[in-house]
């Protein structure tokens, strides 16, 4: 029987702590680790990211974009730095922010969430900006095939205020409404009942206290802006209340920043971990 992603992640998550890592290699990040800005600098910057933390870190986030910057190269070294955090154990949380219609969310669904996929991730960021429902088989894919989903609900980019924090129709905030969503959607199909379901949330530790009611949620709750961004450890409470202990904080410049030795960049996670 397939274990849910609640399930995998909540295992995980007392293993090692609760720590997303992101693994951003935007050309500066390499120029920093004294590294070429092409396909071959990436791989050693990503895969080397995997390897130092293998044993510590629960979640990896990759940001496709920097890899799909290098082209079909680029692909190809996504593809391994996958598979290299499916041999550590880790889950594997793609950062794709994908939101279409139709066929070709289908299509998007297919590369990202099905077994036997090169690109098949743990679970994927979606934006759900052209509706909610649009995510709907997105979401039952990735639950029969115990993956998971994070949907954008409140991130902490200036301009995301000017969408995210207005109201609806029925006076819920955007933010409110899209956070509901998820919760109607994990209220059917968690399994076992006491585990998380597989409709996960994107909101960033930086935006303090918005009066969002998280409690419904019953799942994951990505929390970017930890560490260079300015979201402390701290900040969490401030942010999610009683559904704190659904958040999985999230770095990658703290982190990255640290590197490319190995021992440093352990040496940054642990701590964080420990925060």
């Amino acid at each position: 029987m397939i274990k849910s992603y609640g399930e995998r992640l909540a295992t995980l998550l007392v293993e090692r702590g609760p720590l997303c890592v992101g693994v951003d290699p935007h050309p500066n990040l390499l120029t920093s680790w004294g590294l070429a800005c092409d396909a071959a600098g990436l791989e050693r910057c990503a895969r080397g990211m995997i390897e130092a933390l293998a044993s510590i870190v629960p979640v990896f986030k990759p940001q496709s974009a920097f890899f799909e910057a290098y082209g079909a190269a680029g692909i190809a070294v996504l593809e391994r730095t996958l598979a290299d955090i499916k041999a550590a154990g880790a889950i594997a949380l793609l950062d794709v922010k994908r939101g279409d219609i139709g066929s070709t969310m289908d299509a998007y669904a297919a590369a990202y969430l099905s077994d036997g996929s090169p690109l098949a991730a743990d679970a994927i960021t979606l934006s759900p900006y052209l509706g909610f429902g649009t995510l709907d088989g997105a979401i039952e894919l990735a639950d029969r095939a115990g993956r998971g989903v994070y949907v954008l609900a409140l991130t902490s980019n200036p301009e995301g205020r000017q969408i995210q924090h207005v109201g609806a129709a029925d006076g819920r905030t955007i933010g409110q409404l899209i956070v509901d969503e998820a919760a109607d959607r994990n209220a059917v199909r968690r399994k076992p009942v006491a585990s998380l379901g597989p409709v996960g949330i994107v909101v960033g530790a930086t935006i303090g206290q918005t009066g969002t009611d998280f409690t419904k949620l019953n799942g994951s709750i990505l929390s970017p802006g930890i560490g260079a961004q300015g979201g402390a450890a701290a900040d969490i409470a401030a942010v999610f209340g009683e559904a704190t202990r659904f958040v999985l904080p999230s770095s990658s410049r703290e982190v990255m920043s640290a590197g490319p030795q190995p021992a440093a960049l352990q040496a940054v996670a642990t701590r964080m971990l420990g925060e």
